[in-house]
């Protein structure tokens, strides 16, 4: 029950927090005349927000509070939304960013990850994991459609209130659902909760010693970026490339469907196959995905191909990336590492769009931040290949 829970609030949270600003910020431009850097840096500062609070979010679910910290951050994301949708102040939208940044690092994927693998244990959390990512899958899918409707028929302010609604109602159901004493991890005892704490801490430290830990950390860091500079820009990168706006929406909903696909082969066809084995073959479909869409005015239907792939890379590499702590780091500890992990993948999620705003702004093309995309994805694959490698 606990997998499919957070793998549908998954679906609410990327769709309402994450792929709804690309769209609605496209609207603030044009209603309030703020500059497309001046936007982006909102991204920039919510994402840095995510990366200062991913290592206590997850040392505090590592200590059994994952049920108020997803539930309070959901609640809070209606607040955050409903403030959203007064404002016409740059400022006042920049503490909105913020406070977004803060609620997406207590409920996107490592939250609920680390939830799950408290619950069954981390070594067996690699088929509710990849559950949940199944689900995870569809938010693209399904809300930059659904946030394209309502923009359109409500207009961007109120389609805010929507998204915030459907983020309290899923609060009510983490508080109903997470039941933190049936976890597999669960302390009964002050002295047993005070001796996971001191053996979490022991790994950590040994782990911030390692090698191995930095360049996995440093590969899944470059990825991040890649991604959130990718995702955050397709939607106009296509329009300058000379798609109509629906052939924009619909290139992007094929995402969803491709991850949801390629995370399901796995499930099916590599229960059992090591996931650094399958994340070396990933990030090499990166590069080319990304090298074909530098060539001026690409057709829908190479486009399409290309998302088809991308999406298909990207549904597989985040069952990677979930299990990358347990499998070649340490199978404790999850929460703490996969924080640790996680502010500096936050970080580059946060710079990404804001430098690729940047690129754009060079000649007012998007040429250049694909190419720069490209050089970030052979970087990932050499980083990764030597990860897998190591720990063989």
């Amino acid at each position: 029950m606990l997998a499919p829970l957070l793998g549908l609030g998954q679906i609410c949270a990327w769709g309402s927090l994450y792929y709804s600003f690309p769209l609605i910020v496209l609207r603030m431009e044009a209603e309030l005349g703020w500059s497309k850097s001046e936007l982006y840096a909102g991204a920039t500062i919510g994402l840095a927000m995510t990366a200062l609070l991913s290592y206590p979010v997850g040392v505090g679910i590592d200590r059994g509070h994952g049920k108020w910290i997803m539930a309070g951050a959901s609640f809070a994301a209606m607040i955050v939304m409903a403030w959203w949708s007064i404002t016409d102040s740059l400022l006042a939208f920049y503490f909105i960013c913020a406070l977004s940044g803060a609620i997406q690092a207590a409920v996107l994927y490592e939250p609920a990850f680390a939830v799950f693998a408290r619950h069954v244990g981390a070594r067996n959390a690699r088929a509710g994991i990849t559950h949940i990512t199944l689900w995870g899958g569809f938010a693209s899918t399904v809300f930059i459609p659904v946030t394209e409707l309502l923009i359109n028929a409500v207009d961007w302010r109120n389609t805010l209130l929507w998204l915030g609604a459907v983020n309290f109602i899923y609060g009510l159901l983490y508080l109903w659902l997470i039941r933190p004493q049936t976890d597999l991890d669960h302390a009964h005892t002050g002295e047993q909760k005070l001796a996971d704490i001191s053996r979490d801490r022991q790994i950590v430290r040994e782990n911030l010693g390692s090698s191995l830990f930095w360049l996995i950390l440093g590969s899944l860091t470059i990825y991040a970026g890649m991604f959130s500079a990718f995702t955050f820009h397709m939607y106009p990168l296509l329009q300058e490339d000379g798609l109509s706006e629906r052939d924009v929406v619909l290139a992007i909903a094929i995402i969803g469907p491709a991850q949801v696909l390629g995370r399901y082969l796995v499930t099916i066809y590599a229960p059992g196959v090591p996931l650094r084995w399958l994340g070396s073959v990933m990030v090499a479909v990166f590069p080319v995905a990304f090298a074909l869409l530098i060539q001026a005015n690409p057709g829908f239907w190479l486009v399409a191909v290309v998302f088809a792939a991308y999406g298909m890379a990207n549904g597989i590499f985040t069952i990677v990336r979930s299990f990358v702590v347990p499998e070649m780091l340490s199978p404790h500890a999850y929460g703490a590492l996969n924080g640790i992990i996680t502010i500096a993948a936050t970080a580059a999620r946060a710079a990404a769009p804001l430098a690729a705003a940047w690129l754009w702004t060079v000649n007012q093309s998007y040429g250049l931040v694909m190419w720069a995309i490209v050089g970030a994805s052979l970087l990932l694959a050499a980083g990764f290949w030597t990860a897998a490698w190591r720990t063989r």
